[in-house]
Formats: C-alpha cells, sequence, structure tokens
C-alpha cells in the first residue's frame, strides 16, 4: 500500500471503529464531504495535514493515534 491508501484505510477504520460513514464524519469534522470522498477513493494525492487533523478531532483522536498503526511504520519511504 502506498501513503493515500493507508490513510484511507485508516478513515475506513474509524469510522467503523467510531460508528461514524464518510458523510457524518465529513459533516462532524467540518471537512467537505468531496474532500473525505476524494480521499476514500484515493483521488487525492495529499490530503493535508490540516484535514487529517479536522478528522481526527471529528474521531476524538490524536494525530499520534490516526498515525500509530503497523500500516503506516510499514510504509517506506517515497522517492520522488
Amino acid at each position: 500500500m502506498n501513503a493515500q491508501e493507508v490513510v484511507a484505510h485508516r478513515i475506513k477504520q474509524l469510522c467503523e471503529e467510531k460508528g461514524f460513514n464518510p458523510n457524518s464524519i465529513a459533516n462532524f469534522a467540518a471537512v467537505p464531504q468531496g474532500t473525505v470522498k476524494s480521499i476514500l477513493n484515493g483521488e487525492s494525492q495529499n490530503p493535508g495535514i490540516v484535514n487529517i487533523k479536522k478528522l481526527c478531532d471529528g474521531f476524538g483522536i490524536t494525530l499520534g493515534e490516526f498515525f500509530s498503526t503497523p500500516e503506516f511504520d510499514a510504509l517506506e519511504q517515497e522517492i520522488e
């Protein structure tokens, strides 16, 4: 998985855990629904830390908790 896929997977995982669907977390976190959809569909190359922070606030977790998963730890540095 690449970084975008891992971010999308993590958001989906948190939606399941916290009882949100993509539209409800978008509304709750004050992130445009189109932005959340773009991230989840892999269309967003860079979801942006501000959007991730807002989603974390909506989920009631810290940025550290968001990124503290085996999937993020396994990512190799992407060189472009």
